[in-house]
């Protein structure tokens, strides 16, 4: 069959539905660089334009996953996967995880690095000296029949097309497409094998999705291609219009989830951590109801198994679990500051996006994808929103790479953070659950 990318474009951009065996041939051939990237720039200008079918986003999702390995882990038993739409303070993976290992499931999830004032999953790990994120395939599947539980970064042999299309369209203006960002997301989840798959779609200032209404249509997106393509999917979007927990940035971040790990830690952090991991077990068919799936969580976090499985994850991956015990897991920042010590009130508001803005200001964050992370940098928060301070006592305790990068980082909080004597807006922290197909 004769094909040419111009006119797929065309047909595209006049609202023409293409077929599956079309868009695979986009995909193959532009990840072979037998298409180039200005024609692919105009086809992906044109799905932005005219939207995809179901249909189409489905066929752009599996022709990414099939663009390079596939992980096969159907046959390991209650395995589950889980993917966060990014957000501030977002360390939920690191709580949750442990938690579905220890109550039998079994999680092996391929995360990503910070970018902008999201944070990665990956950088935090890393923030543990001695620990490998680059697994192979041989050793993401060992060490999840061992200890059921791995958490490495995303392979460059797993869904290949994904990370050059995402590139093209970073470069091009083209990212703010639901069908684009659904496929991107699920080709990885697809090629990483596992058969059940929850969503965390956050939402809010410091989310990429801004509104409930943008989240949802971006997740019931996500759960109907997952489920096209044969998963057990749910979903749930969460709050990320002030940041999660009390830590910003990569080791304070893994000393706040080992702390939630340990009994400890923010009462909002644990909350999440507790739901996203109960819907895991419901979705991996390893719990009946969410109430079951719910009391197995917070016994695994009371008894210690769950804390036991990062401290597993850390040392199978070649990490020193002694530094969990440690302030910012042993790293020195090289400059500390406080900030609000001279204010009074409530805090009534403190907008996650302009604290994720002051974080990646103090070096725990990159701006663009080759940038370092420093792992001492990063914001603690003393007084959280909803919370009243008083003269002489910090809001926030700032840790930062440099002079500079401490300046820059006081600038951001004067903007992001609110302090009157307005009560802070109430919101709930899970807004909405899409429920695996069969549970009410």
């Amino acid at each position: 069959m004769s094909m040419d990318i111009r006119r797929l474009s065309e047909r595209k951009l006049r609202g023409e539905e293409l077929s599956a065996g079309e868009i695979q041939w986009i995909v193959a051939r532009y990840t072979v660089g037998e298409i180039d990237d200005a024609p692919m720039a105009t086809w992906l200008m044109a799905v932005c334009c005219a939207g995809m079918s179901d249909a189409e986003t489905l066929a752009l999702t599996e022709a990414m996953a099939d663009s390079g390995e596939r992980l096969e882990v159907p046959d390991l038993s209650g395995a589950v996967d889980k993917h966060s739409t990014g957000g501030v303070g977002d360390k939920v993976t690191l709580i949750a995880a442990p938690i579905v290992a220890a109550c039998g499931g079994c999680v092996v999830k391929m995360s990503g690095r910070g970018l902008g004032h999201t944070g990665g999953t990956i950088d935090k790990l890393e923030a543990i000296p001695g620990l490998r994120t680059d697994l192979t395939p041989g050793e993401v599947l060992t060490q999840a029949r061992e200890i059921g539980l791995v958490v490495a970064a995303q392979s460059k042999d797993l869904a290949p097309a994904d990370g050059k299309i995402y590139a093209l369209r970073d470069a091009t203006g083209t990212v703010r497409s639901s069908a684009l960002i659904a496929s991107s997301i699920m080709s990885k989840k697809l090629a990483a094998g596992a058969p059940a798959i929850v969503l965390d779609v956050t939402v809010g200032s410091g989310a990429f999705m801004q509104t409930v209404a943008e989240a949802r249509a971006l997740a019931e997106l996500m759960v109907r291609i997952g489920r096209g393509a044969g998963r057990r999917m749910a979903a749930l979007l969460t709050d990320m219009n002030r940041p999660l927990g009390r830590a910003v940035g990569n080791a304070v971040e893994v000393e706040e989830a080992a702390a939630v790990l340990a009994g400890g830690g923010a009462g909002d952090v644990r909350e999440v951590s507790l739901e996203v991991a109960a819907w895991m077990l419901v979705t991996a068919g390893l719990a009946g109801s969410i109430a079951k799936a719910r009391r197995a969580a917070e016994e695994a976090l009371r008894s210690g198994a769950a804390a036991n499985k990062l401290v597993a994850l850390v040392e199978a991956q070649g990490g020193d679990s002694s530094v969990l015990d440690l302030t910012l897991l042993g790293h020195l920042p090289a400059q500390t500051s406080t900030w609000g010590e001279e204010k009074q009130g409530i805090v009534t508001r403190m907008d996650a996006g302009g604290i994720g803005r002051a974080s990646l200001a103090t070096g725990a964050g990159r701006s663009g994808k080759g940038d370092a992370v420093d792992p001492a940098a990063g914001l603690r928060i003393i007084s959280a929103e909803g919370e009243r301070t008083r003269v002489g006592q910090p809001v926030i305790e700032l840790m930062a790479s440099s002079p500079e990068h401490l300046q820059a980082a006081l600038s951001e909080l004067e903007a992001a953070i609110t302090i009157s004597e307005q009560p802070a807006e109430h919101r709930p922290l899970i807004i909405e659950v899409i429920p695996p197909e069969g549970l009410a």
